[in-house]
């Protein structure tokens, strides 16, 4: 039987009170230390099953558990670094897009800064329950497009460029219920460097 690679929780690139005021200590600490560790728990239990697995049918069974939990991995292994300590509290560089292909192409796509950050906030905030808002690169289009996941799954059908976690875990213990706040304060703490970072390998060899 092969070997079951096992997924662990990966550190973050930044203590957790690094996002304050924008995101609190708090949350930080129980979003990474108790959601995504759940989520990497229960995902290496379901492919350690998967393995044993003897027929179809118990191989179907685990699929939602394998697509839940792994979504729920890689969606936040991937918010973790979308972060970055913010430069309006003069912390680091969090919510600076400086001029480049990134910016360049947003305001292609969608004519400014603001019009993108209300277009996402928009589309964002009309999930309902529990998702992630995406601005994707689309490699058919060759564009940057907003898009919506539900619950943890993963983006398949564009490279994921920024994510936004709008489960109640993210949020709801420094913003209630109040979702559009939320979304207005953590543009303060998205690590732009990191998402050009990835348009510019999503581009590679691509005319935009």
């Amino acid at each position: 039987m092969a070997q079951v690679l096992q997924v662990t929780l990966p550190p973050l690139p930044y203590a957790y009170n690094a996002l304050e005021p924008y995101i609190s200590q708090e949350i930080m600490n129980l979003h990474h230390t108790k959601h995504h560790q759940t989520y990497v728990n229960a995902l290496n239990a379901a492919e350690a099953a998967y393995a044993k697995a003897s027929t179809p049918k118990e191989r179907i069974a685990l699929q939602a558990a394998l697509k839940f939990n792994g979504g729920g991995h890689i969606n936040h292994s991937l918010f973790w670094k979308n972060l970055a300590p913010s430069a309006a509290a003069n912390k680091g560089t969090g919510g600076v897009l400086r001029d480049g292909p990134l910016k360049k192409a947003i305001d292609e796509s969608f004519g400014s800064f603001d019009s993108f950050k209300q277009s996402f906030n928009t589309t964002t905030a009309g999930i309902q329950g529990s998702g992630w808002g995406w601005l994707g690169y689309n490699p058919t289009t060759k564009k940057l497009e907003i898009t919506t996941t539900p619950n943890q799954d993963p983006l398949l059908t564009h490279v994921p460029i920024i994510g936004v976690d709008i489960w109640e875990h993210a949020f709801y213990l420094q913003y209630k219920n109040v979702k559009a706040e939320y979304l207005t304060a953590i543009w303060n703490v998205i690590n732009f460097e990191e998402a050009e970072a990835r348009f510019n390998e999503a581009t590679s060899g691509s005319k935009l």
